[in-house]
């Protein structure tokens, strides 16, 4: 396995300690904990996943570093994260895009509200799509790589690679067409 690098490693200290925002079953706001205490208590937090597609229609994907808590080295789908404490999922959004994948400024189309839950994180999440054929300026403590493809590429892709498996819920909710729920 591939070593993890300090800044990597200090980038995973510094997210386990941000204050993400927690939410009932409902998504109605409780508070907020740390990132690594919502993990260990398995609370719910409130996620933002965005679909970014270059203007030939291909799909962003990218693999995530050794030193995520949550799906080390998986190729994912989506840009995004965890929405932080006092923050909206909009806000979340627009925030993630820019630090993962240096987008910024470009319309968000929002396809769907829905609750992930599995054993390794619980998550009410918002799913947005957006365009861009900006550069990509990839976040090196959180991306390690990134390419566009066609989305049948990427889901017979997940046949033989790691895919998040909470992207590729969202992914599934945009191919249903706009605001699907769960």
């Amino acid at each position: 396995m591939d070593a993890i690098s300090a800044t990597e490693a200090a980038h995973r200290a510094a997210s386990d300690l941000e204050r993400v925002a927690w939410v009932d079953e409902q998504d109605r706001p409780l508070g907020g904990v740390t990132r690594a205490e919502l993990r260990e208590r398995r609370l719910i937090g409130r996620g933002t996943y965005i679909l970014l597609f270059n203007s030939a229609g291909l799909l962003c994907v990218h693999r995530r570093t050794l030193s995520k808590a949550l799906y080390p080295g998986y190729w994912d789908v989506a840009a995004g994260g965890m929405v932080l404490e006092g923050e909206d999922y909009r806000l979340s959004a627009e925030r993630e895009l820019a630090e993962e994948l240096g987008i910024v400024d470009v319309a968000l189309v929002e396809h769907a509200h829905f609750l992930y839950d599995a054993p390794e994180s619980r998550l009410w999440c918002m799913a947005y799509s957006a365009v861009s054929d900006a550069p990509l300026v990839l976040q090196p403590e959180e991306v390690l790589e990134a390419r566009f493809i066609s989305i049948d590429q990427a889901l017979e892709e997940t046949r033989h690679l790691p895919y998040c498996p909470d992207s590729l819920a969202a992914l599934e909710r945009y191919i249903k067409g706009p605001l699907a729920a769960s």
